[in-house]
């Protein structure tokens, strides 16, 4: 390809808009342009990434017998409904009318298609397993799109469902997808972990999401692992152990104080000269319309997600103040379970509350704690806090550690939650009717694009792993109208592409400096530049990761290419 044919526009500046690093270099390189709040157009640099990728996903998914399909992108409400999940998925699920007034929407997933699909094509134990997949479209109606392609609206996705007769097959299937993950991501660079995870509104029992681990602002999730034995968990399904050792706050009795104003962990704290732990803080939140309190120690924090699952609730969030006098008759800062007709109100407690005694207590009195309060006998205690780095792991006790990371994959297993209520079932070899028990397997197509920018960069732009660069090589004749540069250079530039090395010559009348900032701006891994120092029958070979530059023949610039990108 050559650079004045190549379309693309390189800026000099970040957008305003754009807060992810991946973002900012998308963008500024030339690789997408945004057309609407979280959708973006992919030009074509961004579309050689993602055929690259998706070509890797092809390759490793066919290689485990899994078939390639294609999927509606629009879907009827129908199958919707019939699953359950029409009335519950939420505002990001976007709902339309075609012009016969049948209710439709644009697919953010497709376990209601596939269900559909099989179950009308699939009859019988005697064709399953299945694993069918397909790449495409999504469109998730997120309220505040952001990072780019981390978090947009309109994204693509691989996604993968699998059918089985049995558990202990689906557990086959699931183990032969996570290794199947494994290989995609290494083939396109990346490092990743398997972190259990929440399943979220996919649902089903198990659940895994492949995170790449990343320093950067941006990584959306705490992942919480253990460098002994192996456990690592999303930040909204880590746990950890808690010896259950006395925390007493040394008051002698239980009496009312004022505490005029204070409505803090931290001021509260200060003001009783005790600390965070020897307080039970109780939050309060409306969960599927029904209000909650989560107690909680003090110098703990609420994990919603978990608060979520514990509840088996769909929504939840805080109470507003309105709701917290008309449900609790308290007031913020000042809530306690005490009192609270528990036939109305739902009250939940944190292990981490289990050992305390004597302890600081909301009163539901404006102003007004408890001091020296004790729990009730014969509490259940739940785990519905977040966990923090140097807790002890929950397999083997050592400390855990807390690292960033970027979803790009996961897998679920989904068990009958789709094919019960959608009544899709195969006869076994009795002849009796048995829902499919599925799995599904999803790699975010375009989000692996940007989290491979999040991992790889520098204060120039983007350092593409050789696997899914747009192209290997770019050739930089600094005078295109010297007549010696240009030959040497078209020269490097053909022999390159007939080796299969996806090359691109700078052809462009620009300034040198303009070419070699363009060259580290988009990434390409290797940059060979014909200057004056071809008199010397020497060329300049810059490789983009190490940034190291060296003068060499050309026809030891085309072995060197050859050594790097096709070993």
């Amino acid at each position: 390809m050559k650079m004045s044919q190549l379309f693309v526009q390189t800026l000099r500046e970040f957008p305003n808009d754009a807060e992810a690093i991946s973002h900012k270099l998308l963008v500024r390189a030339g690789y997408i342009k945004k057309l609407a709040n979280g959708i973006y157009t992919y030009l074509p640099l961004a579309q050689r990434v993602l055929t690259k990728i998706s070509n890797i996903v092809r390759e490793e998914m066919d290689a485990t017998g899994a078939q390639e399909m294609l999927m509606p992108f629009v879907q009827p409400a129908e199958l919707w409904q019939k699953s359950g999940r029409w009335n519950v998925y939420g505002k990001e699920l976007l709902r339309c009318t075609d012009r016969h007034d049948n209710e439709m929407c644009l697919a953010p997933t497709h376990e209601e298609v596939v269900t559909s699909v099989v179950s009308d094509i699939v009859s019988s134990y005697k064709q399953l397993p299945l694993n069918v997949y397909h790449i495409q479209l999504k469109f998730r109606d997120e309220i505040r799109p952001r990072f780019g392609l981390l978090r947009g609206r309109e994204f693509i996705m691989k996604d993968a469902y699998s059918f089985h007769t049995s558990q202990e097959d689906l557990d086959r299937e699931y183990e032969v997808m996570g290794r199947a993950y494994t290989n995609i991501f290494k083939r396109c660079g990346l490092e990743t972990r398997a972190v259990q995870s929440d399943s979220g509104a996919i649902g089903g029992s198990v659940s895994h999401e492949y995170m790449v681990l990343t320093d950067t602002a941006v990584g959306e999730n705490d992942v919480f692992y253990c460098d002994e034995c192996g456990y690592s968990a999303n930040s909204n399904h880590a746990e950890s152990f808690l010896p259950v050792e006395e925390v007493d706050g040394g008051f002698d009795e239980e009496k009312l104080v004022d505490t005029p104003n204070v409505k803090t962990i931290e001021e509260l704290s200060k003001f009783l000269n005790v600390n965070e732990n020897c307080i039970l803080k109780a939050v309060a939140y409306i969960a599927d319309s029904k209000p909650v309190i989560a107690m909680i120690r003090g110098d703990k924090e609420i994990e919603e997600t978990k608060l979520l699952n514990a509840l088996n609730a769909l929504e939840i969030r805080p109470m507003e103040n309105e709701e917290i006098a008309q449900f609790l008759n308290s007031c913020a800062g000042f809530i306690s379970y005490r009192d609270v007709d528990t036939s109305k109100v739902r009250v939940l407690f944190d292990k981490s509350s289990k050992g305390m005694k004597n302890f600081v207590l909301g009163a539901n009195i404006k102003d007004k704690h408890y001091v020296g309060s004790n729990l009730p006998e014969n509490i259940d205690f739940v785990d519905i806090s977040c966990v923090k780095a140097g807790e002890y792991c929950p397999v083997c006790k050592k400390p855990l550690k807390m690292t960033r990371g970027i979803e790009v994959g996961n897998i679920f297993q989904l068990g009958t939650k789709y094919s019960k209520p959608m009544n899709a079932c195969y006869t076994d070899s009795e002849g009796q009717l048995k829902p499919y028990i599925m799995g599904c397997y999803g790699i975010g197509i375009t989000r692996t694009m940007a989290a491979a920018i999040e991992k790889y960069h520098d204060d120039f732009g983007i350092i593409w792993p050789k696997e899914i660069a747009p192209y290997h090589v770019d050739v930089v004749p600094v005078n295109i109208d010297d007549e010696v540069q240009s030959k040497v250079a078209y020269d490097l530039y053909e022999k390159l592409n007939n080796l299969g090395i996806e090359t691109v010559i700078d052809d462009r009348n620009d300034r040198a400096g303009v070419k070699f900032k363009d060259a580290d701006l988009i990434g390409f891994p290797i940059r060979i530049t014909v200057g004056k120092t071809i008199s010397e029958g020497l060329v300049e070979f810059k490789t983009r990761n190490d940034g190291v530059v060296v003068k060499i023949t050309p026809d030891e610039a085309i072995e060197k290419c050859q050594k790097i990108l096709l070993n």
